[in-house]
């Protein structure tokens, strides 16, 4: 671990899933971009490696240190190599947040490490995820700040975080209900709540994890968020009213690459892509392959994120939903839930026949993709018209970055309230269904589909011109030396250097 050549040393924590240990890469390449700070990044052995696999094209990363903090997911009834919500039911999520507590003793053991190699002085101070509030409370017994970080959007941070923190759908027997933070005018529907949250009453198992660490965030020395101002205004100003603490937003933390005001190729391998350990069959090469066989704007890109998956009845009539809209499209494809997740796609899980009919070489009509398709290829290709998708934050800052409207399928934490500012503040998508387990017909898929992708009329039309509006927000948003997430950046550095 080398000291610090900048007078201090930064500790990040990231919470343990791939669309936050994600962001927090990209955090501490622009800061590296921009500073001389140390930055060490702390996770459980398991995401260290595949932070460092990720990190090691990139030269600004080269000065990054990655420490392991001890975890043993078998003591809290884990598997042994859980140590990520990749690939883990639903019914384990809570058991690895309740596990994630006891990473507060190695997190001490660095800090102290590290307060040691800098002559007794502290790190400058602790950048962790908003769901690891307990981080706070380890920078004030170094006598350190520390910075909350919120991974995901203000809009859908704002929600989330006050429904938990208020409850207020508790308060009335209405089906709207307005959320602490946000202006009357935005009302949210019971109908949006993923069951934990509809049933929570602040006992019960999720509600006593979340609220102690929300709670502690609001202690700490400021938030920031990957998001900007300029395409969250009214999310941005959310967060500020339920946090009342300093906001940073210094987001969307994207590849260059992709933010670029130009057409230019280059290659995409990047920190945001997520390749599977064993290779699955597919290439960039063959999909884009597949994308110029086809005009532009025409295709569907189907893909719930590197967790998600819908149930079996679901996935049925998509499939024959995606067959009846005659669209092509690409579908990144895992098991149906209750399944095992390393399990080879089966027929009875789709229509009879249907493989058989979308990937004949002479109709190019689909491209199935089993667990993982390079999705910044994909969606910076002419060709893709939209995105069917979980709308995890990382997704949908990918999709619009690109001007590519979005068909809402959202399913866990906010994905929801991400939907909900997309459709209402946006005008960039087109909800298709609300949660992984509800009933969806094909015909609802077919519709949706012809929604959003008639570029030239209706509402299609309109949806592609907004989401070619918010890609302009974002490169303006991100442009050095003039951008407001650029500057907001900068303002925050300024402060960790004038306090």
């Amino acid at each position: 671990m080398a000291p610090s050549d900048d007078g201090g040393h930064i500790v990040m924590l990231p919470f343990m899933a791939h669309g936050h240990l994600v962001p927090f890469l990209a955090l501490a390449r622009r800061i590296r971009r921009r500073s001389r700070f140390a930055i060490t990044i702390a996770s459980t052995p398991v995401n260290v490696r595949r932070l460092r696999s990720a990190a090691v094209a990139d030269p600004t990363l080269a000065a990054v240190d990655f420490a392991e903090l001890a975890f043993h997911a078998s003591d809290h009834g884990l598997p042994s190599d859980a140590e990520s919500t990749e690939n883990m039911p639903l019914t384990q999520m809570a058991a690895l947040c309740y596990a994630s507590l006891s990473l507060r003793a190695p997190l001490e053991s660095l800090v102290a490490s590290i307060t040691c190699r800098e002559g007794g002085r502290p790190p400058v101070c602790i950048i962790s995820d908003i769901f690891f509030g307990w981080a706070v409370d380890v920078a004030k017994a170094f006598g350190t700040r520390s910075y909350s970080f919120t991974t995901c959007g203000a809009y859908g941070t704002s929600a989330y975080v006050s429904l938990w923190l208020h409850l207020p759908h508790r308060a009335t027997e209405s089906c709207k209900f307005v959320v602490p933070g946000f202006p009357e005018r935005c009302l949210f529907d019971k109908s949006r709540l993923v069951a934990m949250i509809r049933e929570a009453d602040g006992d019960d198992l999720w509600s006593r994890y979340l609220r102690p660490q929300f709670e502690l965030t609001l202690n700490s020395s400021g938030w920031l968020c990957n998001t900007s101002e300029e395409f969250e205004p009214l999310g941005a100003a959310a967060l500020r009213n339920l946090v009342k603490l300093p906001v940073w937003t210094i987001g969307p933390l994207l590849p260059d690459v992709i933010v670029r005001n130009d057409d230019s190729s280059g290659s995409l391998n990047s920190i945001s892509e997520h390749r599977p350990e064993k290779p699955l069959g597919i290439t960039p090469d063959r999909c884009v392959e597949f994308l110029d066989a086809h005009p532009p704007s025409s295709v569907v890109y189907v893909c719930f994120g590197s967790q998600n998956t819908i149930t079996e009845s679901n996935m049925k009539e998509l499939a024959a939903g995606l067959e009846a809209s005659e669209r092509p499209f690409i579908w990144v494809m895992r098991p149906p839930l209750g399944f095992d997740m390393g399990s080879e796609i089966r027929d009875e899980w789709l229509p009879p026949g249907f493989k058989e009919r979308v990937t004949r070489v002479e109709k190019k009509r689909g491209l199935l993709v089993r667990d993982w398709a390079p999705q910044l290829e994909i969606l910076r290709h002419g060709s893709t018209g939209a995105f069917l998708s979980h709308c995890g934050w990382n997704s949908t800052m990918e999709s619009l970055s690109q001007g590519v409207p979005i068909i809402g399928w959202p399913m866990a934490g906010e994905q929801a309230y991400n939907v909900k500012m997309m459709v209402e503040e946006m005008g960039v998508c087109v909800e298709l269904a609300r949660g992984a387990v509800g009933d969806v017909s094909r015909e609802e898929v077919r519709r949706a589909i012809e929604a959003a992708m008639d570029a030239k009329r209706g509402k299609g039309k309109e949806l592609r011109e907004r989401a070619t509006g918010v890609r302009e927000k974002i490169r303006r948003a991100v442009r050095e030396g003039e951008g407001s997430s650029d500057k907001a950046m900068d303002e925050f550095l300024r402060n960790l250097v004038m306090a």
